[in-house]
């Protein structure tokens, strides 16, 4: 803490005061501390305190290791109401839109878990991601990993009412000659769409790729295209008018949302209460 604390503030002065010691007591502490290391940890340069290559990093260390044990601290803590820190990787439009508004059930329910919410558009590593468990789209099959099915995804065509009119959409072939909206984990959604409706060549006058569905669907409110949405995330503009489906055709991707975790955190107190709420979600 000693040495923390003189490399943070650059002074042994001022880190004897923030630990209540003096400045002799810190001085032995880093003196000691270098002795064991066998290297220079600080310079004195012009009267200012200022670390040495070793000592940045070994502060920079120290650091990550103090910030691990300070988050551990906390998580830890929550367990004693018998709760604890679920670590959740979340997409970030379903998340939002479908996920986040029935929360507030699953936290009257369970007051002393925590949810650590994390943003990902493409399959997760739990090893490198850190997460007990994840909302996941994809194929029901992930090698070590337990997957709960929460739906499926239906994609329909929506545009802003504008939109149509001033461009005279009115069956699937005038799509030829408007700006198609593309979800970039999606790429081949539009072919498919096309296939079904029997137009295998088609090159739009012009295609947006957007990172997540919450661009795409913003963008086709702001009038630059038509979207190929789940109607799972796009029912709050429909319900408002602001978009309005195409024609009387969807397609239903083979992929679906998951509830995905490994299976060593399959008994985990703060995923289990989850994963039991969630599933009760899904079945009501």
């Amino acid at each position: 803490m000693a040495f923390e604390a003189s490399a943070r503030l650059s002074s042994f002065t001022r880190a004897a005061e923030e630990l209540n010691l003096t400045q002799g007591a810190i001085s032995r502490q880093i003196k000691v501390l270098e002795d064991q290391l066998g290297v220079t940890l600080f310079e004195r340069i012009r009267q200012r305190l200022v670390l040495t290559e070793a000592g940045t990093f070994y502060a920079n260390e120290i650091r990550q290791t103090l910030d691990r044990f300070a988050s551990a601290t906390v998580q830890a803590m929550s367990f004693r109401a018998r709760g604890g820190v679920l670590r959740l990787g979340m997409l970030p439009t379903f998340g939002t839109r479908w996920l986040i508004p029935r929360l507030p059930d699953f936290f009257a329910a369970h007051r002393s878990v925590t949810i650590n919410f994390s943003s990902h558009i493409r399959q997760v590593d739990f090893q490198r991601d850190v997460l007990d468990a994840a909302i996941h789209f994809g194929e029901p099959h992930w090698p070590g990993v337990f997957l709960h099915k929460l739906t499926g995804e239906e994609l329909f065509a929506v545009a802003s009412p504008k939109l149509i009119k001033r461009e005279k959409i009115k069956k699937p072939a005038d799509l030829a000659n408007t700006t198609l909206l593309v979800q970039a984990t999606r790429p081949e959604a539009w072919k498919t769409f096309f296939d079904t409706v029997g137009m295998s060549e088609v090159e739009p006058r012009q295609v947006l790729e957007f990172e997540v569905f919450g661009m795409v669907l913003r963008a086709a409110v702001a009038e630059l295209g038509v979207a190929l949405v789940p109607k799972v995330l796009v029912q709050q503009e429909l319900d408002a008018g602001e978009l309005v489906t195409l024609f009387d055709k969807s397609i239903m991707n083979t992929k679906a949302y998951f509830l995905a975790y490994p299976r060593e955190r399959a008994n985990y107190p703060p995923l289990v209460a989850f994963r039991d709420w969630l599933l009760s979600q899904v079945r009501a």
